[in-house]
């Protein structure tokens, strides 16, 4: 009963691990499986870029395959002047060995004509050594030919990849500077068209205190005092808010324009109370002024226009006459493109 017992325990486990043999081994095969997968992903990337570097290395190849074509060609000279010298030698080698083998017959000969046979070997011998050495110092400066080209190799790839790079460098600033130039053509083009819709909105005001003039890039509508304010006030007057009503209406429509109002006034010491105390108080109130009369009568943005007031530190004439005076109480409209791309190229150079 034991045995039997015994029996089924040993048919049981033997049937436990026939179950669990294939669960390891398709488990084992599938981490090996896993594990070629990863090999196979990571030798195909390995050769995608040795394909690359072979193309590269082969263009390089053939750059230094034409280089030293031509220090073949200079070698080759060098080499047949060694070969001259080569086959010089072996003549007088020849010629050596001959005299001396005439020297060994002629040993019992007679004594003069030993003598001069001994004389020919020696000078024989003293021109063949001359050659020899003129060989060895030829092989010499073969040698040291080629590691010079080696190195003027060298130095002529390092020096053609500078070149390359420079001559990319001059492209590119070239391109930047077409880029640049087309800028301001069209920035020059859009101030002169500016200007003259300016004069012809302002037609009504010529020789009325109202000149326009295109300078620097800019467009300047200059404004005197009498067109627009009355002696040390800053209310405009109806008939300088009528030219401002036509400058609002060409700004309006030209949104690529930064605008700048600059009051300025003359030297004569303004006693003022209240918010004016002096003429640099008076020529902000009148640039702010114009500045509320443009907005009022347009669909801008304020932040396109800025006012500022100078009062009497820019002059347009230093002298102290009346005339001076009466032409540097002005108020000037300054009209700037946007240089916005101009700008962007600048600062990515």
């Amino acid at each position: 009963m034991q045995t039997l017992k015994n029996s089924v325990l040993i048919l049981t486990a033997l049937g436990l691990m026939v179950a669990c043999v294939p669960t390891r081994q398709f488990q084992e095969l599938k981490d090996k499986n896993q594990t070629t997968v990863q090999e196979r992903d990571s030798l195909k990337s390995v050769n995608e870029t040795l394909t690359v570097q072979n193309t590269e290395m082969e263009a390089e190849l053939e750059q230094l395959k034409k280089k030293m074509d031509l220090i073949a060609v200079e070698k080759s000279g060098l080499t047949d002047s060694a070969n001259f010298y080569r086959k010089q030698f072996k003549v007088f080698k020849t010629m050596y060995d001959d005299l001396s083998s005439s020297n060994e017959r002629v040993e019992k000969g007679r004594d003069a004509e030993t003598r001069k046979l001994l004389a020919e070997l020696q000078v024989t011998k003293e021109d063949l050594q001359v050659k020899e050495d003129a060989l060895r110092k030829l092989e010499t400066t073969l040698n040291a030919k080629s590691a010079e080209l080696g190195e003027r190799d060298l130095i002529l790839i390092a020096l053609d990849s500078s070149l390359n790079q420079k001559r990319k460098e001059v492209e590119d600033q070239g391109k930047r500077l077409m880029e640049l130039e087309q800028i301001l053509r069209s920035k020059d083009s859009s101030v002169i068209a500016l200007k003259t819709k300016i004069t012809d909105a302002l037609l009504g005001f010529e020789n009325k205190g109202l000149t326009i003039q295109q300078r620097n890039g800019k467009v300047y509508v200059t404004m005197d005092e009498k067109l627009l304010f009355k002696s040390g006030k800053w209310d405009v007057d109806p008939k300088g808010q009528a030219a401002l009503k036509q400058i609002a209406k060409v700004l309006e429509q030209n949104k690529d324009i930064n605008i700048l109002i600059e009051g300025h006034t003359d030297d004569v010491p303004m006693n003022g109370s209240g918010d004016i105390k002096d003429n640099w108080d008076l020529s902000v109130k009148r640039a702010t002024a114009i500045v509320k009369i443009i907005l009022q009568n347009s669909k801008m943005e304020p932040n396109r226009i800025t006012a500022a007031g100078k009062g009497p530190f820019m002059p347009l004439d230093a002298s102290k006459t009346p005339e001076a005076r009466a032409k540097n109480r002005r108020t000037e409209i300054i009209l700037t493109p946007k240089l916005d791309e101009l700008f962007q190229i600048l600062e990515s150079n």
